[in-house]
């Protein structure tokens, strides 16, 4: 699906997003990603099952909420794995990756510090 919103040239959004690929600002990702306003990070190393190495990598960029994209199907970890973000007060919200894409541009929109974290599937 392509995606059209007002863009600021100077920030993150994602512009189009499919099977198996996202693509920021028009260029295209194939592989797990994190996307913040300002900042790709690609090649997001997350397991099969979310552990808290995978939640330590998107807190490191200090987001004021995270949307983490699942995938096809919104999947949730363990409710241990997320003491980092609680600790670190970051606010969090599970969907699958599609919606989060979706969600992210929004809240870039609207100004917000918003940090995607997306499962490629």
């Amino acid at each position: 699906m392509k995606l059209h919103l007002a863009q600021n040239a100077n920030q993150n959004l994602i512009t189009a997003y499919g099977a198996g690929y996202v693509a920021i600002n028009g260029r295209r990702y194939e592989q797990n990603l994190i996307v913040t306003p300002n900042e790709i990070v690609d090649a997001w190393q997350v397991m099969a099952e979310l552990d808290g190495d995978a939640f330590a990598a998107i807190a490191r960029l200090a987001p004021q909420i995270i949307l983490i994209g699942t995938g096809k199907t919104t999947r949730f970890p363990a409710s241990a794995v997320l003491k980092v973000l609680i600790a670190v007060k970051i606010g969090y919200e599970f969907m699958d990756t599609h919606a989060a894409c979706r969600t992210y541009n929004i809240l870039l929109e609207e100004g917000r510090k918003v940090a995607a974290a997306l499962i490629i599937a």
